[in-house]
């Protein structure tokens, strides 16, 4: 298992985690096997947001005398009503549900204190100036969480939260098929049955905000990594081709800002299918050559740090070359830190002799040779 710093908090998280939600339909002694396997291959985060009393003690009972071993993302927000999971702010029973969570998860603290669901700007400047984030950092400054993070399906909330400075991480939805949708407040529109309209190219609100997490170190680690199992299925796929988990797996991991991608996993086969990432060939991992040959996909002149254009004959690592242009001109000045990666670098654009060759192999028909005159200018 590869391990990756998430953002500015200084924990190093296994890029390969686990979104437990479907524990929810075991006992404890398939949550147990699940865990187990798990830590087996390495794997140390674990996001469980669910509210559901039997799956939260059934998690708490499998990490019993291990909890050191792994970071927990742990929901505020996230409340049991009635038997049934209810979101709210109230909070009189977000303070309930908080309380039920460490008590059920046997545990003291939290790792990753999550804001739970805010997809709504307005909720968002409701949260942060209100006594919600008030609870929340009152929370950490008691040693009860270690770092606030938020969850969200919607780019435009996950910008506001990374240029805040309150939120240190958060968890975003990012896949093949999602990158390609504008900014919603209705998650309902992430499931559509067509996505005809939506297959313009990569929505530049969801390419800005991975820059903008990468400059200000704020951590994402990525859930609905699969769009729920539709990437499987050529059926299913609005892109009329299928993908592998380990496809989908390298797709998010190569977002700047990226962590760690929480996979659902409801058994030990599931999970095995998920860390069947850390040796996979790189044939295994080609997202991009599916992409590209799909009956859909407006994936065109727009680089996705795939890598296909390796091997560059003045060992330039173009891929990178091309996400830290990305990450600088996005600013006035190129940031020091940005300027120091690029100049760190055993070849940079400076060292392109133009053989095209790299053109040649990107399945996207990228300019790759004039980004990199434009790297070149830029950071000249």
């Amino acid at each position: 298992m590869r391990y990756r710093e998430l953002g500015k908090t200084g924990l190093q998280v296994s890029e390969i985690g686990l979104g437990a939600e479907w524990l929810e339909r075991h006992n404890a002694e398939e949550v147990k096997a699940v865990i187990d396997c798990c830590e087996s291959y390495g794997i140390n985060l674990l996001d469980c947001w669910m509210s559901e009393p039997n799956v939260r003690s059934n998690i708490g009972k499998a990490l019993e005398g291990k909890r050191e071993k792994w970071i927990i993302q742990g929901h505020f927000g996230s409340t049991w009503q009635n038997g049934q999971y209810v979101r709210t702010r109230e909070m009189d029973k977000v303070k309930a549900a908080f309380q039920d969570l460490l008590t059920r998860l046997r545990t003291e603290y939290i790792d990753l204190g999550m804001i739970h669901f805010v997809d709504e700007e307005a909720e968002f400047h409701c949260i942060v100036e209100g006594e919600f984030l008030a609870y929340v950092k009152e929370q950490k400054e008691k040693g009860i969480i270690r770092h606030i993070g938020i969850s969200t399906h919607n780019p435009r909330v996950a910008k506001l939260a990374a240029l805040s400075g309150e939120i240190e991480m958060i968890l975003f939805s990012i896949n093949p098929a999602f990158d390609l949708l504008p900014a919603s407040e209705d998650l309902n529109t992430y499931f559509e049955d067509t996505y005809e309209e939506s297959l313009k190219g990569i929505d530049p609100e969801r390419a800005e905000l991975y820059r903008i997490c990468e400059q200000q170190g704020v951590g994402i680690t990525v859930m609905k990594g699969y769009a729920g199992g539709r990437l499987f299925s050529a059926q299913t796929s609005p892109f009329g081709a299928a993908l592998t988990p380990v496809q989908c797996i390298h797709y998010a991991l190569t977002r700047p800002g990226v962590a760690s991608v929480l996979t659902g996993c409801d058994t030990p086969e599931h999970v095995r299918a998920a860390v069947a990432y850390e040796t996979a060939a790189e044939e295994e991992k080609d997202y991009a050559s599916v992409l590209a040959k799909a009956p859909h996909h407006a994936y065109s002149g727009q680089c996705t740090y795939c890598g296909h254009c390796a091997p560059c004959p003045a060992e330039i690592d173009i891929a990178m070359v091309n996400k830290l242009y990305d990450l600088a001109i996005m600013q006035k000045e190129v940031p020091a830190a940005v300027r120091a990666h690029y100049e760190g670098l055993s070849a940079n654009a400076e060292d392109c002799v133009g053989c095209g060759g790299c053109e040649e192999r990107c399945p996207f028909d990228v300019s790759v040779v004039e980004r990199m005159e434009k790297a070149r200018e830029l950071f000249r």
